[in-house]
């Protein structure tokens, strides 16, 4: 991953296992000897973060799934069976459930730190679109995920959800005819689910492997977004990378364990623990919090299609924003206005999904029309416009300069304009 390894094995046997399976070899170039840049701050630990909750959302879904029924009779009373009947059946459902909610609070993070530091810049254009890819499957797999326990919001959720590929012309409810396995969402739509949420994180399993090595092939951006030049930039990933990352990712386990012992249902929804029944609708349907401004910007429009459209363009055009930010300039250290209008960005998601978990219903439809104009204006126009007119502040002339001066760029660097 990341070029030829300087692994040199002492014991007999593993010199005969790296001249056959070179696997020690590739670890130490990869996670021992690889040179980080010296300036990382935390903000770059929650991609080790991810790595561990994807691993941990593995390990408790493989054991949960031993004890689910799939089945429209059985699912609902099956999780109630395990979290009364099955040893540790409790804990494990709750770390499962609160895990996927971390999930995508360092995932958030993760973004948004790419997106400050701009991580998506040349070369990083296709790390950065794994990255986006990721980010739908993780949003496919948590759906499903949603469904499996069959209380009244999964079978909801499942009916809003999977109703909106009937808005395409022609092949709208053939779709949705496939997606439910029949003319209503029933039992062969729960086995379907069931099926993909199990597949699903091994995919996103194996885009992380490549996502990895194609950060290895470019190396890591870092808070100045200049590249290391000489080997005073960069220090060995372990120990000096290691460390920071295991001391945040404790940090991060105490908030996760603090969700998980006590207060594991507070962001889930209570009419899920009410078994799904068709007859009844629930006064107000909401998805989960983690897709709460999607679910806004596809509530903000009134005709369905474009609904739809604009909640699949709300998450597509993060994959072509290293081509619609034109600034010459990666950190938003340097970038002033940038800088403002990123925050600007943030508490528009941020009001986005409170509006999401409101009623579709008078101020709080204008203030979502709004908000999700200003969303893809930031993309489409601020952006763009940005790199235009922008007077960004002088460069560094190193990594290791701006550490010595305390990140203030010193030296006579002009300044860059993108």
């Amino acid at each position: 991953m990341s070029g030829h390894s300087t692994y040199q094995p002492q014991h007999p046997f593993m010199k005969w296992m790296e001249r056959r399976l070179p696997i020690a070899g590739l670890v130490y170039s990869s996670f021992i000897a690889y040179p980080t840049p010296r300036n990382l701050n935390y903000w770059w630990t929650f991609g080790g973060i991810l790595t561990v909750m994807l691993a941990a959302q593995i390990i408790t879904g493989v054991v949960l799934a031993m004890h689910y029924t799939p089945h429209v009779d059985f699912a609902f009373n099956s999780i109630e069976g395990i979290m009364r009947d099955v040893n540790y059946g409790r804990l494990l459902r709750y770390l499962h459930s609160n895990g996927a909610s971390m999930f995508f609070i360092a995932v958030y993070v993760h973004i948004a730190r790419g997106m400050y530091y701009g991580s998506y810049k040349e070369p990083r254009e296709v790390l950065w679109i794994l990255g986006v890819i990721i980010y739908l499957l993780m949003m496919a797999t948590g759906f499903m995920g949603y469904v499996l326990p069959w209380g009244q919001m999964s079978y909801w959720g499942a009916v809003v959800i999977t109703n909106l590929f009937s808005a395409f012309p022609g092949v709208g409810e053939a779709i949705v005819t496939w997606l439910w396995g029949g003319f209503a969402v029933g039992n062969p739509t729960l086995n379907r689910f069931f099926s993909l949420h199990y597949l699903l994180p091994f995919v996103i399993a194996g885009v992380v492997v490549l996502h990895v090595w194609a950060l290895h092939v470019v190396g890591q951006n870092n808070p100045t977004g200049v590249e290391p030049k000489t080997d005073k930039d960069t220090v060995a990933f372990t120990p000096y990378a290691t460390v920071k990352d295991a001391f945040f990712l404790i940090c991060f386990f105490l908030l996760y364990g603090w969700f998980v012992f006590y207060i594991p249902n507070y962001l889930g929804h209570a009419d899920n623990y009410i078994p799904a029944n068709p007859a009844v609708t629930p006064a107000h349907i909401v998805p989960e919090w983690y897709y709460l401004p999607f679910y806004a910007i596809l509530r903000a429009i009134p005709d369905k299609l474009m609904g739809v459209l604009a909640l699949g363009g709300s998450i597509l055009i993060l994959a072509f924003l290293p081509w619609l930010d034109t600034s010459k300039v990666r950190s938003a250290r340097y970038r002033p206005l940038y800088r403002q209008f990123f925050w600007i960005f943030i508490a528009t998601v941020v009001g986005l999904g409170y509006l999401g978990s409101k009623p579709p219903e008078g101020g709080y439809v204008i203030a979502a029309r709004i908000l999700t104009i200003y969303y893809f204006a930031h993309f489409l126009i601020v952006l763009p416009l940005l790199g235009l007119f922008e007077k960004t502040k002088p460069l560094p002339n190193s990594i290791s300069e701006s550490v010595l001066k305390d990140g203030e760029p010193i030296g006579a660097s002009a300044p860059a304009k993108g």
